[in-house]
């Protein structure tokens, strides 16, 4: 059976270097220490997973574009959205189809209306940082994203003048463009994203993503209550160590394949799913946490638990997420939330 995530056959006598491109299927260059038998290893086991799943989504969705939530749907999504069915199901999930379907025509009007330069200016300076190591996103690639990605976060910043925007939203929305190779849908899930699953992460304030990151330190407390007796006596902020994961939703912090199966589960399940990773990737590595003796080996240790086979086998990581944490109901965040929302900008004034 042909490995199509990178081309290579199990068993063959070439080296594992050889073997395997140097870009990976979304586009992305690896790494000169990447290990091409570790990974050749898994995919090798993936595989087979990847190939029962899509056989099992192609029954399940027949042909059609629209899919009623349930029990077996969510199943499904957990146990991971083959890359075929992807977009269409995370718009489906998410209500950004809908959005499209009910606006036609709208996203080209905020391409063909006046632009703010102010807007633009800032979206141009960060569109060369966004990816450098994917060829996708090089000025000589044909078609090139750049292009795409800056359509569509000028077409977000007209649309959503409250946020216009903000660092972040050009990864996020890059991963949307790789996956969708549509940018008007790529347009709609960032609404749906930035407008419903994650209100105020991006506006001005951050009072979304500030209290967010002040909940998991209290669900940290709860289930993890050493690892945030040593955040309290090193005097780490959640901030300094967490930010990323929330701002970027795991990107550039686990591995692309990993980010896609927690996206998944984010578009159908909604912001718990945030929490759930985070949890786990502090659980699973309390022991090493408690570890640090000082305030940068804390900061160096949140680093570490990000890497390595825990989090690139994504198929069993994702089962972890679900287990690991014990029980999450929105019920217990949405309470948190409104806490310390309320904290948070009592302090602000």
């Amino acid at each position: 059976m042909e490995n199509k995530a990178n081309g290579t056959r199990p068993g063959t006598s070439n080296s594992a270097k050889e073997r395997i491109q140097r870009v990976d299927p979304y586009g992305f260059e690896r790494p000169e220490d990447f290990d091409y038998e570790s990974y050749e290893e898994l995919m090798s086991e993936y595989l087979v997973v990847l190939t029962r799943r899509s056989i099992k989504w192609s029954k399940l969705l027949q042909g059609h574009s629209k899919v009623e939530k349930s029990l077996k749907v969510k199943r499904y999504v957990r146990k991971g959205i083959p890359n075929e069915h992807r977009a269409l199901m995370w718009l489906a999930a998410s209500g950004a189809q809908e959005k499209l379907e009910k606006n036609p025509g709208y996203y080209n009007k905020l391409l063909e209306s006046e632009h703010d330069d102010k807007l633009v200016e800032t979206i141009r300076t960060d569109l060369h940082r966004t990816f450098p190591d994917n060829v996708q996103f090089r000025k000589t690639s044909e078609p090139c994203l750049q292009k795409t990605l800056f359509n569509v976060l000028v077409a977000y910043g007209h649309h959503n003048k409250a946020v216009g925007y903000c660092q972040g939203m050009n990864f996020i929305s890059g991963y949307l463009l790789i996956i969708t190779k549509d940018e008007e849908k790529a347009f709609w899930l960032l609404d749906a994203l930035l407008g419903r699953i994650l209100p105020d992460y991006y506006t001005p304030a951050m009072l979304g993503l500030k209290t967010d990151q002040e909940v998991l330190g209290e669900l940290v407390r709860v289930k993890a209550p050493g690892v945030w007796q040593v955040m309290t006596q090193h005097n780490v902020m959640w901030t300094l160590v967490v930010s990323r994961w929330f701002i970027c939703l795991f990107i550039d912090v686990l591995p692309v394949e990993t980010v896609l199966r927690i996206w998944d589960c984010l578009f159908y399940e909604g912001s718990k799913i945030i929490f759930r990773v985070a949890l786990t990737l502090i659980k699973h590595n309390q022991a090493q946490i408690l570890t640090a003796r000082a305030f940068p080996d804390v900061c160096d240790h949140f680093k570490d638990i990000t890497r390595g086979g825990f989090v690139e086998d994504c198929h069993a990581f994702m089962q972890k997420i679900f287990t690991e944490p014990g029980s999450l109901s929105k019920a217990t965040i949405n309470k948190l939330r409104d806490t310390l929302r309320e904290q948070i900008t009592s302090q602000d004034f």
